[in-house]
């Protein structure tokens, strides 16, 4: 199995992982560019871990409005218990972005008690909760983009949320501008109007996926 990079495994050496996903019993497939990993409906009892590839988080709603909740790239890590839960009628789930490989680990293999106190499986679950508060804050960003009423607004708090993040006034979008349209839960169209006027009013400029906030 090849050396996975995540910070589910910070702390943890490869030797480690190795024998832990021996002990686990984890697993590997691999998906197509547009195919379906997982769907939360409440049945799915893994955790997995992008190994290569790209993948969006995806929020269907009853009237068949489609939401890129979160894109997640390589060590990017995903399940039932990461998920962002929807309302009734909605759907949620993970399709594949770029080809991709996936590592899955049961949650109840994580989170029973190891009869051999191993240290690793111990950070293993620290890393794990500590993803959830990650989580937690990334679903508190979004909501508050999308309480923005315009898409003016919902840009410029997309920009300055991804700005604190990387420390710096230029940042590279995680996805493209059709998923950040997605992502805003704004029509394309309308959105890249917007960022005209914001590029020719001398608020950002851009270049391909890169944003620089000017002062």
């Amino acid at each position: 199995m090849q050396t996975v990079r995540s910070q589910l495994f910070e702390g943890i050496t490869n030797e480690e992982c190795a024998r832990m996903f021996q002990c686990f019993g984890a697993r590997e497939a691999g998906y197509e560019a547009g195919a379906l990993i997982s769907e939360f409906d409440g049945e799915q009892n893994a955790v997995g871990v992008l190994l290569s590839g790209s993948a969006d988080l995806v929020r269907l709603d009853a009237d068949g409005n489609r939401t890129i909740l979160e894109t997640l790239e390589e060590g990017g890590v995903f399940g039932e218990v990461l998920a962002f839960s929807g309302a009734g009628g909605d759907s949620i789930f993970l399709e594949c972005r770029r080809d991709c490989r996936v590592l899955y680990l049961d949650y109840d293999q994580i989170t029973k008690r190891c009869e051999n106190a191993c240290l690793h499986h111990s950070i293993l679950v620290q890393n794990l909760f500590r993803l959830l508060s990650t989580k937690t804050l990334r679903l508190s960003e979004r909501v508050e983009v999308l309480s923005r009423r315009s898409i003016r607004e919902k840009l410029l708090c997309y920009f300055d949320q991804l700005a604190r993040r990387e420390k710096s006034e230029t940042v590279t979008l995680p996805f493209s501008l059709s998923a950040l349209a997605e992502y805003i839960s704004a029509d394309r169209s309308a959105m890249m109007r917007e960022l005209k006027k914001l590029k020719e009013e001398g608020v950002v400029q851009t270049e391909n996926r890169r944003v620089t906030i000017l002062p």
